[in-house]
């Protein structure tokens, strides 16, 4: 309470008002612009998440899309473009491009001090980190959209005239691929801060990210059917998330029950990979998501000591 003498001398009690920008929103806001900023800034993470899945993109329906036909075939009993089949691998491996140089921007706040100099201030420690994550959403579902759009280009282009069968659920179907991304970015954005934290080192990040989650992509059903792969690579594709993010997405897209790692029946259609899928990637987040937030908070005790 503050408070002011009135013209009879008296004492006017007033309610202490809080100083502007302390608010846990405005601190989000604030930490949200910042990192926002600091990525569009890092030309490693402007390639990695645009531009490298737009090469990848090109280079992979050219290549295996010569030689996949005979395999969808064999996998779907209807004609499927390799463009529609690969467009979720692709919308994973961007997600999974962004989710792994989650890390990277902690590193260097580590290095040059501002880690420590945030956690002394007065911003809220959960608006702080709740801030870097809503940013690297934004930029998950940015990507997700662009190769949304350069996969229709491309099968518009494959196929000569415009098609509507590219995501067959619709707009609902889009809406349900965000989500699915954003998902799957929080497992890989938890990992990436795993590897942060504990060897605070950028160039050992980027390595150790890059180590684990690439090789993951070929040991999935991302590029190819699991029925055409040899049996090593079906034993690992069954603990793999990179399967369930990527049959989860192409699912909605193709409107079909396509995982073939778990056989569920119970839900029916689609929803026999989306449930199942999401599942495992809900675990997943909750796993490492509790092992990043128990370092985070252990590297913040240890900077304000």
């Amino acid at each position: 309470m503050s408070g002011h003498s009135d013209g009879d001398g008296a004492v006017v009690s007033e309610p202490t008002q809080k100083a502007p920008g302390r608010s846990a929103t405005a601190d989000v806001r604030v930490s949200f612009r910042r990192w926002l900023v600091k990525n569009v800034r890092n030309p490693y993470v402007v390639f990695t998440s645009l531009v490298q899945p737009v090469i990848f993109f090109v280079l992979f329906v050219e290549v295996f899309g010569a030689v996949s036909g005979d395999a969808l075939s064999q996998a779907f009993d209807s004609n499927i473009s390799y463009v529609t089949y690969l467009s979720p691998a692709i919308i994973i491996m961007s997600t999974l491009s962004s989710a792994a140089t989650s890390g990277i921007g902690l590193v260097d706040d580590m290095e040059e001090g501002m880690f420590e100099k945030v956690l002394v201030s007065p911003m809220n420690r959960s608006a702080m980190f709740l801030g870097k994550l809503l940013s690297e959403v934004a930029r998950i579902v940015v990507q997700t959209m662009i190769i949304l759009l350069l996969g229709y280009l491309l099968l518009t282009l494959k196929t000569g005239s415009p098609t509507g069968q590219y995501v067959r659920t619709g707009i609902p179907g889009i809406l349900g691929i965000v989500l699915i991304t954003v998902l799957f970015g929080g497992a890989f954005m938890a990992y990436s801060n795993i590897v942060a934290l504990v060897s605070r080192d950028q160039e050992a990040t980027i390595m150790f990210s890059n180590l684990l989650t690439f090789p993951l992509m070929f040991v999935s059903s991302a590029f190819l059917p699991l029925d055409v792969l040899p049996g090593w690579i079906n034993a690992i594709a069954v603990v793999n998330p990179i399967t369930y993010g990527v049959d989860s997405v192409r699912a909605i897209m193709l409107g079909r029950d396509v995982m073939t790692v778990l056989d569920v029946t119970a839900f029916g259609r689609i929803w026999n990979t989306v449930v199942p899928g999401v599942t495992v990637l809900v675990g997943f987040n909750l796993i490492l998501g509790a092992v990043a937030v128990r370092l985070l908070r252990r590297a913040a005790r240890a900077e304000v000591q």
